[in-house]
């Protein structure tokens, strides 16, 4: 087992970019950060293999054990991507999705038609309404209107692509769930979460990384050491 101190890999989910761990990160300067940019993010011809390839690329490019935390459909993404990489000691899933070889993310919500607050456009990309009651349901006012106004349209096409590989299978994993969730409800989050090594509840809108986190941060590093 290395002692050496890891690296984080910070991976965000759908409509969001890099800019979602910007309150995250000075909480951890004890360890080194590198925070993905998915390339789905307002590219209707991007799908799961190109962010897979983005966030494998960061990993490999480290020279040491990394710890992977991955937001919502950010776990779809490390999923597929971490198989097979030796230096990803572990896997922090965040009100994130958890599937399976085979599963896409539309499957796993069910199949049977997106959610009433996806607005699916003729462009292949995905907007979001009410994002504000869907992602931070419990924050002021101000400040979620201000992290809405940083929102992207996001490719569709991730959503249905099915996976090739399942990374959790092969790396110690935890899971995070978060229970006044707008986005993933909590026990949808708690079925994924049986999939993990442990599990910790918050109480926290879909995005703690915003609304709590000093209480992420504490558990990042709690993995981290």
């Amino acid at each position: 087992m290395t002692t050496e101190s890891p690296t984080l890999v910070l991976v965000h989910g759908a409509w969001h970019g890099a800019w979602t761990w910007d309150e995250l990160i000075p909480l951890l300067g004890e360890w080194p950060v590198v925070a993905v940019e998915l390339p789905t993010l307002g590219d209707p011809a991007a799908g799961l293999a190109e962010d897979a390839a983005a966030v494998r690329a960061a990993v490999t490019a480290v020279d040491g054990p990394v710890v992977v935390v991955a937001h919502s459909y950010g776990g779809v993404v490390v999923t597929e991507a971490l198989a097979g990489l030796p230096n990803v000691a572990h896997i922090l899933y965040l009100a994130a999705f958890v599937l399976d070889v085979g599963d896409s993310l539309v499957a796993a919500a069910g199949g049977d038609g997106s959610p009433p607050w996806w607005e699916v456009g003729e462009d292949g990309l995905v907007r979001v309404t009410g994002a504000a009651e869907v992602f931070y349901n419990d924050l002021p006012a101000e400040r979620a209107q201000a992290a809405v106004a940083r929102l992207r349209p996001q490719a569709l096409r991730p959503f249905l692509d099915e996976l090739t590989a399942a990374a959790w299978r092969e790396v110690p994993t935890s899971y995070l769930v978060t229970t006044e969730d707008n986005a993933i409800p909590a026990f949808v989050q708690r079925q994924f979460a049986r999939r993990c090594g442990s599990v910790s509840e918050l109480g926290a809108s879909h995005s703690p990384f915003l609304s709590r986190p000093d209480q992420v941060a504490e558990l990042i590093r709690q993995i981290a050491k």
